[in-house]
C-alpha cells in the first residue's frame, strides 16, 4: 500500500493509504486460476480461432498456384477454377470461424471480468478501515475506469491479440514449408521489432501506471469536493478546491499526452521494421527465382504470406501500449480481488449458504474482551488495554467525550476492525477463528451514517432478510414504530425510495436501518450513536425504535444522549481509549465521579 498526501475540504493535509496493487505475477496467477475454473469456453474459442487462421493460410498458396498457371501458359481458363474456389471457400471459412472464435473469447472474458469485478468490490467493501484511510475515489476509479479498460480489452484487444499471435506463428510455419530461405529473410525484421518493443515497454509502462494512479487521485478530489460541498462553501474553499481539481486534471492530461507521444514514436519504428522486412523478402524472392529455380508462384505466395503478416504483426505490437494500460488496470483490480475477505481480519467462507449465528449460553459472556488494544496507525494506540464482559441479554451503554474511543470499541466488537492486541470473543469463540459471514450473523452494527438504497422499500428491507414475506417486513417496521408511515406511502412496501425515488427523512431512514436489524435478527447488536442525526423530537422517536429493535438481544450502545445510559443495565465511561468507570446509572451518579459530572452537565443543559 502506498501513502498519498490528500487535501481535505477544510484545507488541511492528511496521509492516505492507497488500496493494494497486485504484481505482474499475481495478476497472471489470478487470471490463470479463473480461466482454469471454466476451461470449456477458452478451449472452444482457441480451436475455432486456429481453424480460422488455417483456412486463411490456404489463400496465398492458392493464389500462388494461379500465378504458376499464368506464367506457364498453355492452360485453359478453367484450370484456375479450383484454386479460385479454394480462395472463396477459405475466405468464407476464415470469416465465420474467426468471428465465432472471437465471440467466444469475448464471452468468456466478460464472464471472468464480471466475476473479478464482483470479487474486487466485495473484498473492498469488507474492509471499511482501509476504505476510510484510502478514500472512496480510488475504489470508484478501480471498479469504474479500470474495469472499463479491462472490458474494452476483453471485447476487442484479447480476440485481436489471440488471432494475431496464431496468424504470425502459423504463417511462419507456412513460409518454412514453401522454402526455408523465405523464412530466414522474414526474420530480419525481428531485431528491429524487438528493439521497438523494448523501447515501448521501457517508456510506456511507468507512464501508464502513473496515469491510472492520477485518475484515481482525480476521482478522489472530485468526490471529496462534492461530498463536502457544504464545508467547502462554509469555509470559502471553492477556489482552492477548483484549483486542486484543475491540478489533478492537468496531471491526467499531461500523462495522456506523454502516452500518445510514446505511441507515435513506436509506430514510426514499426513502419521502419516493416519496410526492412518486405525489402529483404523481395530481394530473396528475386534471387531465388533467377538462380535456384524457385517458381514465380512460390515467390508470390511467400510475398503474400509476409504481406498478410503486416496487419496481425503490427496490430500485435501496437497493442502493447494498450496491453500496458490494461495491465496497469488489471493490477489495480486484481489487487482488490486478492485481498483476504474482511481485509485479513477474519477468514473467508466459501459456503454460500447463510451460516447460523453463534449461540449465547448464559454460562459465559456473550461478548468478552481481554487486553484489547487498537491503533489505526502503527505506533499511535488509540484504545486500550480494555477488559470487558457483556452477559447474554445485557444492555451496556458507552459514554464519553469525543475521541474517547467509543466508536472504536463498537467497531471492534462488531468485527469491523481487528484489534491490534488482545482478543475479542463472541459466545466464547475468538473472532479470529470465525469466518466473516458467521460474525455478520452473530453481531450487527447500526451507526448514524444510514444509507437508503435505491429501489422499493420492501427490497431495501430484504437486504437484511432476503426470504422475508411482506407480513414479516411490516412486523419489523412495527417493532421500530415505522409501520404507520410505511403503509401510508403511495405504494406501501412497493414505493421506490432512495436515489430517484421518495426521499426519507433522517428519522425514517434510521428507523429503516433498525428494521433491517430486526430482520437480520442477530443475538448481539451494536448501536454507534444511531440516534445522533435526529433533532430533539426525532431523538425520542428513534430511542423508542431502538428499544424495540434491541429487545431480547445483547446490546452495546454508544449513547449520543444520556437517556440511553439511564435505561441501560450498565454504563461504561470511557476516556483516552480506556474504561475509567462502570456501573449502573444510579451507582455512577452516586459516586460523584466523571460520569456524575457528565450527567450533571447534560441535565443542566437540558433544563
Amino acid at each position: 500500500m502506498t501513502a498519498l498526501m490528500t487535501e481535505r475540504a477544510d484545507g488541511t493535509v492528511s496521509d492516505r493509504v492507497s488500496l493494494p496493487t497486485a504484481t505482474s505475477a499475481e495478476v497472471r496467477a489470478e487470471l490463470w486460476e479463473r480461466v482454469r475454473r471454466r476451461p470449456g469456453v477458452p478451449l472452444a474459442a482457441l480451436a475455432l480461432v486456429v481453424a480460422g487462421v488455417l483456412a486463411g493460410l490456404a489463400i496465398p498458396r492458392a493464389l500462388g498456384r494461379v500465378v504458376d498457371l499464368v506464367t506457364a501458359g498453355g492452360h485453359e481458363v478453367s484450370a484456375a477454377t479450383t484454386p479460385v474456389a479454394v480462395v472463396a471457400v477459405a475466405c468464407l471459412a476464415q470469416a465465420v470461424l474467426g468471428g465465432w472464435g472471437d465471440a467466444l473469447v469475448a464471452r468468456g472474458g466478460e464472464e471472468m471480468l464480471a466475476d473479478l469485478r464482483e470479487t474486487a468490490l466485495s473484498r473492498a467493501m469488507a474492509t471499511p478501515l482501509l476504505l476510510e484511510r484510502s478514500g472512496t475515489g480510488d475504489l470508484v476509479s478501480r471498479v469504474g475506469a479500470d474495469v472499463s479498460v479491462l472490458a474494452e480489452a476483453v471485447r476487442a484487444m484479447v480476440p485481436r491479440l489471440a488471432d494475431a499471435a496464431l496468424q504470425i506463428a502459423l504463417t511462419f510455419v507456412a513460409l518454412l514449408l514453401l522454402d526455408w530461405r523465405f523464412a530466414v529473410a522474414s526474420l530480419l525484421v525481428v531485431p528491429l521489432q524487438w528493439y521497438a518493443v523494448r523501447w515501448l515497454l521501457r517508456h510506456s509502462r511507468p507512464v501508464r501506471r502513473a496515469e491510472r494512479v492520477a485518475q484515481g487521485a482525480q476521482a478522489q478530489t472530485i468526490l471529496e469536493s462534492v461530498d463536502g460541498v457544504r464545508t467547502v462553501r462554509a469555509f470559502r474553499l471553492t477556489a482552492r478546491r477548483l484549483a486542486l481539481a484543475g491540478d489533478r486534471s492537468r496531471e491526467v492530461r499531461d500523462l495522456a499526452l506523454a502516452s500518445t507521444r510514446i505511441g507515435t514514436r513506436f509506430f514510426g519504428k514499426l513502419n521502419g521494421a516493416e519496410w526492412t522486412g518486405l525489402s529483404a523478402l523481395l530481394v530473396a524472392g528475386y534471387a531465388l527465382t533467377r538462380h535456384d529455380g524457385v517458381g514465380m508462384g512460390t515467390a508470390s505466395a511467400a510475398a503474400l504470406y509476409f504481406a498478410r503478416l503486416f496487419d496481425p504483426l503490427n496490430g500485435l505490437l501496437s497493442s502493447l501500449d494498450d496491453v500496458q494500460s490494461a495491465g496497469a488496470a488489471a493490477a489495480r483490480v486484481v489487487g482488490l480481488a486478492r485481498m483476504p475477505e474482511g481485509g485479513g481480519a477474519h477468514g473467508g467462507d466459501d459456503d454460500e449458504t447463510l451460516p447460523d449465528a453463534l449461540s449465547m449460553a448464559p454460562s459465559q459472556p456473550a461478548v468478552s474482551l481481554r487486553g484489547v488494544t487498537h491503533a489505526y496507525v502503527t505506533g499511535h494506540q488509540v484504545m486500550g488495554p480494555v477488559d470487558l464482559d457483556i452477559a447474554a441479554g445485557e444492555r451496556v451503554a458507552v459514554v464519553g467525550t469525543s475521541g474517547a474511543g467509543k466508536s472504536t470499541l463498537a467497531k471492534l466488537v462488531a468485527g469491523v476492525h481487528r484489534p491490534t492486541g488482545g482478543t475479542v470473543r463472541l459466545g466464547g469463540v475468538p473472532q479470529d477463528e470465525l469466518p466473516a459471514r458467521r460474525i455478520r450473523r452473530t453481531v450487527a452494527l447500526v451507526n448514524q451514517e444510514t444509507h437508503v438504497f435505491a429501489g422499493s422499500l420492501g427490497d431495501d428491507l430484504r437486504l437484511a432478510g432476503p426470504d422475508a414475506t411482506d407480513a414479516e417486513l411490516l412486523d419489523a417496521l412495527a417493532t421500530v414504530d415505522a409501520r404507520a408511515w410505511a403503509e401510508e406511502l403511495p405504494e406501501g412496501l412497493g414505493t421506490r425510495v432512495g436515489q430517484g425515488g421518495m426521499r426519507l427523512s433522517p428519522v425514517r431512514a434510521q428507523q429503516l436501518a433498525l428494521a433491517r436489524l430486526v430482520l437480520a435478527d442477530p443475538p448481539v447488536a451494536v448501536l454507534d450513536e444511531a440516534t445522533a442525526e435526529a433533532g430533539s423530537a426525532g431523538s425520542r422517536v428513534l430511542e423508542a425504535a431502538a428499544e424495540g429493535a434491541l429487545r431480547g438481544r445483547t446490546a452495546l450502545v454508544v449513547a449520543h444522549r444520556l437517556t440511553q445510559a439511564v435505561r441501560a443495565d450498565r454504563v461504561l465511561m470511557m476516556e483516552g481509549g480506556r474504561i475509567v468507570e462502570q456501573g449502573t446509572h444510579d451507582e455512577l451518579v452516586a459516586t460523584g465521579g466523571r460520569y456524575a459530572a457528565l450527567w450533571e452537565a447534560w441535565s443542566g443543559a437540558r433544563g
